[in-house]
């Protein structure tokens, strides 16, 4: 038993070094990767298993849960009892909330104090303007968090009981999705999403609220918190371009739909089922009350547009960001106006800022190519089908026009890869692929370059 703890010890000791040495980004990446191996770990236990699941789906399910991405290979219910369920739900909620979040919770509570090496690891981890204390934003994180699941759990306990639900389901069933919608995961027990309840306003309005609430970001949160108690006299640049948006954004998206798609026009709940598909794809949360895969090819692409653009940065949605999408109009702005400096709505943007937003852009929008190209060799399924398979597993919405159990091998490990680089974010993932230690010492020669 000595030699065992003596074991355990000198792996921690060796674990602790080791996460040192690395740089934040890094250590965020092999963070996930390790949820994600321990969580395919106990999903390939056949203890928690219904029927028989294969290696790469168990691995598909974790990889999809650990990024809060909604993507399945096998139905979640029919092939995992309620304890593979639970360890799903466990996966997305730390997917959701961060890796780091709950253990910088835990010691602000034990310690009342936050290392260097945490501050950092948070920094990588969540964008944060100035205004906000890490502090508080971790705070915010867990406390705003707990609130919203349990109030969304008791609602759908409510919603799932008017239906008619057996109790201990009804139970099990409202923390699931409370989960999930908060965490904006996508995952959930019915085989068909929630398009059986396409006319129950109630539970659509849970999961709207907990999306949004989710989505908008803890930035978002943080700062109105900050107005409420008088911290501040007035909500951040980033929290007004985040609201104002989301709701441009939402408000477009809606119309679209409600105008344009011919599958919905006879609906009697036509405003709300157009409100549905617009918010799925913008918070990326990744439930549907109608088919995706009957959608029109126009608001199909205008549906991948918004999954590629997600909401705001520091919450639980996935996506390019609104901020980073306000970032590259205003480049745009500023250069066909001849501005020397970069602004939007009057105030200045930092060049920091615009480099992180620009390569992000770059970057996201390359991987997006690379892959949609790399499964038109692997698969067999149109384009725009599989553009929008791509873009919902790099923004981890979870919304599929159905081919995602049609994958083959080596399609699913594409996806995976895509939802991996997505939930640790692409530049994160760059930034641990690609920098450096130590500073490059080799003298830079400047010249011109006509563009």
């Amino acid at each position: 038993m000595t030699d065992k703890k003596n074991i355990i010890e000198k792996f921690l000791i060796w674990y602790k070094k080791f996460q040192v040495s690395k740089s934040p980004q890094m250590n965020l990446v092999w963070g996930f990767f390790l949820y994600t191996l321990v969580g395919f770990g106990l999903l390939s236990i056949p203890l928690f298993h219904k029927t028989n699941v294969g290696i790469l789906d168990n691995l598909f399910i974790s990889t999809s849960a650990i990024s809060t991405t909604g993507l399945v290979t096998v139905s979640v219910f029919d092939s995992y009892n309620i304890f593979g369920q639970f360890i799903v739900m466990g996966l997305f909620q730390i997917g959701g909330i961060g890796y780091m979040t709950l253990t910088t919770y835990y010691l602000l509570f034990t310690t009342k104090r936050i290392t260097h090496w945490h501050n950092k690891l948070i920094g990588a981890e969540f964008t944060l303007p100035k205004t906000i204390k890490i502090k508080d934003f971790i705070k915010s994180v867990v406390i705003f968090t707990v609130i919203m699941e349990t109030l969304g759990a008791i609602c759908f306990y409510i919603a799932f009981k008017q239906t008619g639900m057996e109790t201990f389901k009804a139970l099990w069933f409202s923390i699931f999705h409370s989960v999930s919608a908060f965490c904006t995961a996508g995952f959930g027990l019915f085989n068909n999403s929630f398009e059986d309840f396409n006319d129950n306003n109630f539970i659509n309005t849970i999961i709207s609220v907990l999306a949004i609430a989710g989505s908008l970001g803890f930035i978002v949160i943080t700062d109105l918190w900050y107005r409420i108690r008088r911290k501040s006299k007035s909500l951040s640049f980033t929290t007004k371009i985040v609201i104002n948006g989301f709701i441009f954004l939402l408000f477009l998206g809606t119309c679209l739909v409600y105008i344009t798609e011919p599958s919905i026009q006879i609906s009697d709940s036509k405003l709300s089922e157009s409100f549905f598909q617009a918010m799925t794809a913008m918070t990326t949360v990744g439930f549907n009350t109608i088919p995706t895969s009957g959608l029109s090819l126009p608001i199909l692409l205008f549906v991948t547009f918004l999954m590629y653009i997600g909401a705001s940065p520091s919450g639980t949605a996935g996506g390019l960001k609104i901020t980073t999408l306000t970032a590259m109009i205003s480049v745009l702005k500023s250069r066909l106006f001849g501005q020397k400096r970069i602004s939007f709505l009057g105030r200045l943007i930092p060049f920091e800022r615009l480099y992180v937003a620009t390569s992000t852009f770059i970057l996201y929008t390359s991987i997006i190519f690379l892959f949609t190209f790399l499964l038109t060799y692997t698969e067999q399924f149109e384009f725009e089908r599989i553009l929008f398979e791509v873009a919902s597993a790099l923004g981890t919405v979870g919304l599929s026009t159905g081919i995602t159990g049609g994958l083959t091998e080596i399609g699913k490990v594409l996806v995976i890869i895509l939802m991996f680089v997505g939930r640790v974010g692409v530049l994160t993932f760059g930034f641990a692929l690609l920098k450096r230690k130590k500073e490059d010492n080799d003298v830079q020669i400047e010249d011109d370059l006509a563009v």
